[in-house]
């Protein structure tokens, strides 16, 4: 008679479907980094959703309880927040409008995930065209999110900090992703 093996089991680790290259390190102009970092993180999120059930899209498995839809929700109000009303000083209704009535990120039962989704890339389209070709030194127009100048950002350091925050909530939907289906990124 043989004895169990006393080794844990590993969990079932899966690999995303569809890995994405980040940009090419031949890629030296420093006014396009941003912007391909910046594109690259948007599909890196879209890559780790991709898959998930519906109800998975609306579970949240952290003790923070905000779910993989919420935070895609949230990164469309963070662009619309820092590019249309930030950068372009454009008025906006509810640009905290992601948030429920308990603070928290928030999206409705009855809005379907696919609308989510469409929202997103729409805004990551307009947010694309809207700086398309502008100088990184740009500074935001006041009237919007900024009152005053001195109070606005170059476009070039509202780009770095979106890269920094996809990255964050990358990382974040690694682990929801990996609870959630055993699905793993780099």
């Amino acid at each position: 008679m043989t004895s169990p093996d006393p080794r844990p089991s590993a969990p079932l680790v899966r690999p995303l479907r569809n890995p994405i290259d980040e940009p090419s390190h031949a890629l030296t102009d420093p006014g396009q980094l941003p912007h391909a970092y910046l594109d690259w993180l948007r599909e890196v999120v879209l890559c780790k959703l991709d898959g998930l059930s519906e109800r998975e899209l609306r579970t949240s498995r952290l003790p923070s309880g905000w779910t993989p839809l919420e935070l895609l929700c949230h990164l469309t109000h963070v662009e619309r927040r820092w590019l249309r009303w930030g950068f372009h000083g454009e008025p906006v209704d509810e640009p905290w409008g992601d948030r429920g009535p308990d603070g928290r990120w928030h999206v409705p039962e009855e809005l379907p995930s696919a609308a989510v989704r469409a929202r997103f890339e729409e805004q990551c389209a307009w947010s694309r065209a809207a700086v398309e070709g502008v100088p990184l030194e740009q500074r935001a127009r006041t009237g919007g999110r900024f009152a005053t100048e001195a109070d606005a950002p170059a476009l070039g350091w509202i780009l770095f900090h979106l890269v920094q925050e996809y990255a964050r909530h990358a990382g974040q939907l690694d682990i929801a992703r990996e609870l959630a289906d055993g699905t793993v990124g780099e």
